[in-house]
């Protein structure tokens, strides 16, 4: 089973609550804390150290579906 390393607008909008809009605005903002490219991606340690989620409240988030 092939576990993804990547998070999306839409799964930041299910874990913070917020909207799909205010979702990409926000992994564009810590995209642009990390120096990355709008092309590259975020994965899910770097989600985590960001906002002080806890890994596994993450995974259980993002990975169920």
């Amino acid at each position: 089973m092939n576990e993804r390393v990547c998070i999306y607008a839409k799964d930041i909008s299910v874990l913070l609550g917020k909207s799909y809009k205010q979702s990409v605005r926000i992994l564009r903002t810590m995209k642009d804390a990390y120096g990355k490219d709008a092309q590259q991606y975020l994965t899910l340690e770097e989600f985590s150290d960001y906002t002080g989620i806890d890994m596994e409240i993450i995974r259980a988030k993002c990975l169920k579906r």
